[in-house]
C-alpha cells in the first residue's frame, strides 16, 4: 500500500487526491487530506465571492473525490506552525507529503499610509464576508462600511469581486451563506460610490470579461468609464491589434468592447448625475468607477483614519509598462481595499524561495540543496505561484502525482504508519473527520433555517468546532 498525506483541501490538494485515485501504476493507494481548518474545500468555501453560485458548485465535484473510500478527510490538523505537525513529523506517518498549501498572503503597495485603519487588503475582506474562522466578525463591521466612498486597488478578478459585494444590496445576498454580521454590515453599509483603480491600462487589466458584465448587471448601481483614460492606452484604439505585433487576446477584446460602452455619455466627470436618496435608503443608487493609469504613492490620513488615496498619472511607454508623467491626483475614500496579488507563505520545516513564494522543485519534487527530497512534494500555488484559475491546478497536480509514482517502488520501501490519526492524536491533536464537516453542514443548514434563508455560514472557531464534535446531530 501506498501511503499518500495531501496537505490541503482546496482544489489543488483534492485534484492531487483525485490524480491519485485515478491512477493505474500503484493499485493500492491511501490518502489523507488534511487541512489547518476543520471544513474542506479551501478558497471555493473562503474565497469565492458568496454570489458566484455556479464556480461555489464545484464543491459538489471536490466533494465526491473527499468521499471515495480511499480518501480520509483530516481537518483540524495544522502543519509547520507552534500548534501543528512539522513536516518532518510528517513524513514519519506517510510514504509520501504532497503539500498543497496555496498562497495565503497579500501583495503589499508598499506606500506611506498604508497601515492607516480602514486601510485593508482585499484579501481580508473576502475572508469576512466569507466567514473565515481567522476573521470572525472583525472591524468591517463595526467602522469600514460606514464609508462613503471606497477605492479598490487592483483590476484582476478579486478586485471586480469585492467592489461587486461593496455595492451589491444586501436584500440580493441575503439568499446566499454570507455570515449574519457580514450581511447586516452590508445592510447598513453607507457606501454609494466604489471606485476600481489600476496603474496600467485597460488592455492589462487581468478581469475575466464574465465578472466585468456583473458589474454592469448589478440592480441599483452605474459604471462610469473616462473614455479619455481608456484613450491612452494604444490597444483601444487599435482593437484587432497594432500594426507588427500579435493579435489582441479574444478576451481583451471584449473587455475593451464592454469598456467602451460603457464610457459613452459618461465619465469620471460626470460625479453629479446620478440620483438616489440619503445613505442608507432603499433608493440610493451606487456608482462603480473604473480608473486606468493611476499608480497609488500614498495614503491621505485624517482624523487618524485613511481619508484618501493619492495617484500619480501614468502613460503607457511604449514597452508594456508605464511611466510617471508627474501629474497627481487624489481620490477621496475612506475604506481602501488592495487586490494587487497573492504571494506564498514560508511553511517552517520545508525549504522556501522569498523572492518567488514558492517551494523549489523539480516537476513537483521538493528540493532540498538543489537536491529532491525523497517523499516530499508539491502542487497547486506553492508550486508553481499565484497564476491561473481554478482549472489549472489540475495539470498541475497530475504533473506531481507523475512524479510520486515514478517514486513509489522506492517510496513504499521505508516504514509509514499502520494509523496516522492515532498517531496524530497521541501527539495532542484533535483531527475533524468527515462525519465532523458533515455536522458542521447540518448546523449551518439548521442556522439558516432558523433566519428564514439558505444554510449560513458559521464564521468562528468556536462554533465550528462545537458543530464539529455534535456528530450525532
Amino acid at each position: 500500500m501506498l501511503s499518500v498525506a495531501v496537505v490541503g483541501s482546496g482544489p489543488s490538494g483534492v485534484y492531487t487526491a483525485q490524480a491519485l485515485l485515478q491512477q493505474s501504476l500503484v493499485p493500492d493507494v491511501r490518502v489523507h487530506v488534511l487541512d489547518r481548518l476543520p471544513t474542506p474545500y479551501g478558497l471555493v468555501r473562503y474565497g469565492v465571492a458568496p454570489d458566484h453560485e455556479k464556480i461555489k458548485s464545484l464543491q459538489n465535484s471536490l466533494r465526491a473525490v473527499l468521499e471515495d473510500e480511499r480518501v480520509t478527510f483530516v481537518g483540524n490538523v495544522g502543519v509547520g506552525g507552534a500548534d501543528g505537525v512539522s513536516p518532518a513529523r510528517l513524513a514519519e506517518l506517510y510514504h509520501a507529503v504532497v503539500y498543497c498549501v496555496g498562497a495565503s498572503a497579500d501583495r503589499a503597495l508598499a506606500v506611506p499610509g498604508e497601515g492607516l485603519p480602514g486601510s485593508y487588503s482585499a484579501t481580508r475582506f473576502v475572508s469576512w464576508y466569507s466567514a473565515h474562522p481567522d476573521i470572525g466578525t472583525d472591524p468591517f463591521a463595526r467602522d469600514a462600511l460606514a464609508a462613503r466612498s471606497a477605492v479598490v486597488i487592483g483590476v484582476g478578478n478579486v478586485a471586480v469581486d469585492v467592489a461587486r459585494i461593496l455595492a451589491r444590496g444586501a436584500g440580493e445576498l441575503r439568499r446566499t451563506d454570507v455570515p449574519r454580521a457580514a450581511l447586516r454590515a452590508l445592510e447598513e453599509s453607507r457606501v454609494r460610490e466604489v471606485h476600481i483603480v489600476g496603474r496600467r491600462g485597460p488592455s492589462q487589466a487581468r478581469f475575466t470579461t464574465k465578472e466585468l458584465r456583473e458589474l454592469g448587471a448589478l440592480p441599483g448601481a452605474r459604471v462610469v468609464v473616462d473614455p479619455t483614460e481608456l484613450a491612452l492606452d494604444p490597444a483601444y484604439a487599435a482593437p484587432d491589434g497594432l500594426p507588427g505585433a500579435l493579435p489582441l487576446p479574444a478576451v481583451v477584446r471584449r473587455n475593451l468592447e464592454v469598456l467602451r460602452g460603457w464610457s459613452v455619455g459618461g465619465g469620471a466627470g460626470a460625479a453629479g448625475d446620478m440620483p438616489g436618496g440619503a445613505p442608507g435608503s432603499a433608493d440610493a443608487v451606487r456608482r462603480i468607477r473604473l480608473r486606468f493609469f493611476l499608480r497609488p504613492v500614498e495614503l491621505l490620513e485624517r482624523g487618524g483614519r485613511v481619508a484618501g488615496v493619492r495617484f500619480a498619472r501614468t502613460v503607457p511607454d511604449g514597452a508594456g509598462g508605464v511611466r510617471d508623467t508627474g501629474r497627481y491626483e487624489d481620490v477621496e475614500a475612506q475604506l481602501v481595499l488592495r487586490a494587487v496579488g497573492y504571494r506564498g507563505v514560508e511553511l517552517p520545516g520545508l525549504p522556501f524561495d522569498p523572492v518567488g513564494g514558492t517551494v523549489p522543485h523539480a516537476a513537483g519534487r521538493v528540493l532540498r540543496g538543489g537536491v529532491p527530497s525523497p517523499g516530499e512534494y508539491v502542487a497547486g500555488w506553492i508550486k508553481r505561484g499565484p497564476t491561473g484559475v481554478i482549472g489549472s491546478n489540475r495539470s498541475c497536480a497530475k504533473e506531481t502525482v507523475a512524479s510520486l509514482l515514478a517514486d513509489a517502488a522506492a517510496l513504499t520501501r521505508r516504514t509509514a504508519a499502520e494509523d496516522p490519526l492515532a498517531e496524530l492524536r497521541e501527539w495532542g491533536l484533535r483531527p475533524v473527520e468527515w462525519a465532523g464537516w458533515l455536522s458542521i453542514e447540518r448546523a449551518e443548514a439548521e442556522l439558516g433555517r432558523s433566519l428564514g434563508r439558505g444554510p449560513v455560514k458559521i464564521p468562528d472557531w468556536a462554533g465550528l468546532l462545537a458543530a464539529a464534535r455534535d456528530e450525532n446531530g
